[in-house]
């Protein structure tokens, strides 16, 4: 299970400019400012996460990065 995470304005207007991987979703890699990194996190709508339920709960401030995935929860992307 995972949490919805609401992710403010300056992350929803640069994941906009990225493409999807699906309808109204994208893969992205999450860097956080404590250093860890998360792959294949799901984003809906440029606006919501989808944070994995077995990683410790964030908040949007708590993002230092971004990126686009070249992996997803399915394996790499082709």
């Amino acid at each position: 299970m995972s949490m919805r995470l609401r992710l403010g304005n300056r992350w929803g207007d640069w994941l906009c400019t990225l493409e999807e991987s699906g309808m109204g979703c994208q893969r992205v890699d999450v860097q956080l400012k404590d250093g860890r990194e998360i792959k294949g996190v799901a984003v809906f709508n440029a606006e919501a996460m989808g944070w994995p339920g077995n990683r410790p709960p964030i908040e949007s401030e708590d993002i230092a990065g971004i990126r686009p995935s070249m992996t997803s929860n399915d394996g790499p992307r082709r």
